[in-house]
């Protein structure tokens, strides 16, 4: 007599962003298979977040936003209230706020920890996750970024699955040789909004424009990081620290169609690439049950009817930002958290209507090569007082730059 499959118990960080949501419409779908054992949010979208938590019956419910978590427990216990809470038939969750709380749910005993925090933010709870000896499903690369040496040390063999489609999408392909066969990674950029740009005609793009992306749909920061490329010069140092290929042999290649996710090229002049269409579930769907694949998480290429797939290199004099990642991730120590830092810095004041939208990859440049040239690169390792004060750093100084 054969035993039923272990359910997956799961924790989702950011769970109202994109790809929490993508993440629990897989669940949703797979309850057989996964179980939430805790959602957190900011709590700033409180009827949502309650709409999940009434949803899923998590065992913990993380709110980062002190100011927002009455408002989420009073949506929680009125549907408790609904449901049976007085005759013992609902069960409310318990509930941990302040901005430890992603860090304190990553360490609950789940099996699965997707953290899908937008930005810097998502390094404490990726550390957690790690320690507690968790399948890290990291949609949140920023934190491998600006974490470097300090995530790799106390990451298992295999610990990290990758959500980002890209590098989930290089881990499949990896799978067809062995590492020492490998030539190259090849990353695909949809090329955002302003593919074929000039640097001329990318001056005086509005914020409309730039959160106008032709393929994705994603938060206003991954948004802008796509149009400047920015976002895939972040890939490239995550592709490195991941997979531990040289820098100089990852390379980005712009495919508007986003079908062909990323590629291997081997020693013996083969390509492997894994093609699927632009639905983020299918890397989630990887990042959750990992190694083995999740039936129908999304909707496959249609090979019965016509199309074409385009490639084309990248205008590197438009679009700069990917040359001085590359800059920084080959500096290491503390300069990938500055070159993350001052974009997320940049990116908000070109939100909010203070700089141009080609203000933003030069802001960058400028923080990165004074904090290169200044000597306060950690000598004696990363930790992760030196990550934060270097982000923290960053973001001031974008701020200077950008007043004067």
């Amino acid at each position: 007599m054969s035993s039923s499959p272990a359910v997956t118990k799961v924790v989702i960080l950011g769970s109202t962003g994109s790809i929490g949501q993508q993440a629990l419409d897989i669940i949703r779908r797979n309850l057989d298979s996964f179980r939430v054992v805790g959602l957190s949010s900011s709590g700033q979208n409180a009827e949502l977040f309650a709409q999940q938590v009434n949803e899923f019956s998590p065992e913990y419910v993380g709110i980062s936003l002190g100011t927002c978590a009455q408002d989420v427990q009073m949506r929680v216990l009125a549907h408790a209230q609904e449901h049976g809470f007085s005759t013992g038939q609902s069960v409310t969750p318990e509930f941990v706020i302040g901005p430890d709380a992603s860090g304190i749910l990553a360490e609950v005993g789940a099996d699965v920890v997707l953290n899908a925090i937008s930005g810097a933010a998502g390094l404490v709870p990726t550390l957690h996750a790690l320690r507690s000896g968790a399948r890290l499903a990291l949609a949140n690369k920023e934190s491998l970024i600006i974490g470097g040496d300090l995530v790799r040390a106390i990451a298992k063999p295999g610990q990290i699955i990758p959500v980002d489609s890209e590098h989930a999408a290089l881990a499949q392909c990896l799978l067809a040789g062995k590492k020492s066969e490998v030539k190259s990674l090849i990353l695909t950029a949809s090329g955002g909004p302003f593919r074929g740009f000039t640097a001329e005609q990318l001056r005086g793009v509005s914020v409309e424009q730039a959160l106008a992306h032709p393929t994705w749909k994603m938060g206003p920061l991954v948004t802008i990081n796509s149009a400047t490329m920015v976002n895939k010069g972040l890939e490239i140092i995550e592709a490195h620290l991941l997979f531990g290929i040289p820098l100089s042999h990852i390379e980005v290649v712009i495919h508007p169609e986003s079908i062909v996710h990323s590629m291997v090229e081997f020693i013996d002049g083969s390509t492997i690439a894994q093609a699927s269409p632009p639905d983020m579930r299918i890397p989630i769907a990887w990042g959750l049950g990992s190694p083995t694949r999740i039936p129908h998480a999304a909707p496959p290429c249609d090979w019965s009817t016509a199309s074409s797939w385009n490639f084309f290199p990248v205008d590197h004099h438009a679009f700069p930002a990917i040359t001085l990642a590359r800059i920084a991730g080959e500096a290491g120590g503390s300069a990938p958290a500055v070159f993350n830092g001052a974009d997320e810095a940049a990116v908000d004041l070109f939100l909010k209507g203070v700089i141009e939208f080609t203000a933003i990859v030069p802001l960058i440049e400028r923080a990165l090569q004074e904090h290169v040239d200044s000597g306060h690169q950690p000598g004696n390792g990363l930790t992760l007082e030196s990550v934060q004060e270097a982000d923290a750093w960053a973001r001031v100084r974008v701020h200077e730059l950008a007043r004067n």
